[in-house]
């Protein structure tokens, strides 16, 4: 499975893909092509083969990829010792953004770089304002040359994608350089990413698990999953099952759902950790209910087989469908769901029509 598309990276931006090993075995009495009675699952891809369980794949070493991602958010932080940038700030984080851009233009004028990276934020996501990005630009850059680490990432994330002007990532490289240095976790992500990706600067793993461990080390989910995927793969770090499974942990909670399917792989085959399959299942029914066809599948696998969990094949296979529906099909839960009565696959499909009905 692919690292997700982080929503503070830029258009342009590329990220990292890691593989989840599924290795949930369903009961023996299942029928199986393979001669072992325990079959361990298939990764993310529609597989060809029947099955009783999907196989598991060797995880490829983290490479990036071409899928572009959303424009950053940049909320700037509000300072501490001025009353009336707290006032903007207040009323930016209330959705006030008029009267957010009334006063950090105030303050910006009288020198305020928080005021200025506020004014940036608000043209470049038309908040309150008519989107510009040549405006927004301008105050990026103002606040980013008064020293301002957010203005610095938010100007790097326009330059590269080539919004506010044309596309110049020879000054993105150095204006996420320096936000990186005052400790800017987005930029460290991004920065991380750029060394991995190998072409806008030379490939160097171990510099980007160096600044991937900064951003984890700030709190940042994306920074936290990705460097677990190095841990797991030894991908410019050793290898280290345990701490690659305590990063998958720290961006679940922070509800990274590729990370709660991946620990909740993890618990449920005791790989990295205790084994705990009700809370592996309880984790795979989260991640299926924020919409990751890959926890869907793997869902539908145990409630199917009740491994793990009290056996329920109409909802079961209502994750199926619910997953074929987002690329996730399977060719052997699809000859399951034909065996089933003609009574419990009205039911199937009834829940499943719902569920996507109400997304």
């Amino acid at each position: 499975m692919k690292l997700p598309c982080i929503t503070m990276l830029a258009t342009l931006l590329l990220t990292v893909p890691a593989a989840a090993q599924l290795q949930i075995t369903p009961p023996a009495t299942v029928p199986s092509a393979a001669p072992e009675k325990q079959k361990q699952p298939k990764p993310p891809a529609p597989a060809k083969k029947k099955e009783a369980a999907p196989k598991p794949s060797a995880s490829p070493k983290p490479a990036p990829s071409s899928k572009p991602t959303p424009t950053p958010t940049v909320i700037p932080a509000p300072p501490t010792d001025n009353s009336n940038a707290d006032l903007v700030y207040g009323a930016y984080q209330r959705g006030q953004y008029k009267t957010a851009f009334e006063l950090a233009t105030a303050r910006a004028q009288a020198g305020d770089p928080k005021a200025m990276t506020m004014l940036g934020e608000l043209y470049s996501n038309a908040m309150g304002i008519r989107r510009d990005y040549a405006k927004a630009a301008e105050w990026y850059k103002r606040a980013a040359d008064a020293g301002d680490r957010e203005a610095m990432f938010a100007l790097a994330m326009l330059r590269i994608s080539g919004r506010g002007g044309a596309v110049d990532k020879g000054e993105a490289v150095k204006l996420m350089a320096s936000a990186a240095k005052l400790g800017e976790p987005k930029a460290a992500y991004n920065l991380a990413l750029l060394y991995l990706d190998g072409q806008t600067l030379p490939q160097d793993v171990k510099r980007s698990a160096e600044l991937l461990r900064q951003a984890a080390d700030a709190g940042l989910a994306e920074a936290q999953y990705a460097l677990a995927t190095f841990y797991k793969e030894g991908t410019g770090v050793p290898k280290d099952p345990e701490r690659a499974v305590r990063l998958l942990q720290a961006a679940s909670l922070a509800d990274n759902v590729d990370a709660e399917v991946e620990y909740a792989i993890a618990m449920f085959n005791g790989t990295g950790t205790p084994k705990n399959q009700p809370a592996a299942v309880a984790l795979l029914r989260k991640a299926s209910r924020q919409g990751s066809a890959i926890a869907q599948n793997r869902l539908a696998w145990v409630l199917i087989n009740g491994v793990g969990t009290t056996m329920d094949k109409v909802e079961g296979f209502k994750w199926h469908l619910v997953a074929k529906t987002a690329g996730k099909g399977d060719p052997e839960l699809d000859k399951q769901l034909s065996d089933l009565p003609a009574e419990d696959r009205a039911k199937v499909e009834a829940a499943a029509k719902k569920w996507l009905g109400n997304k």
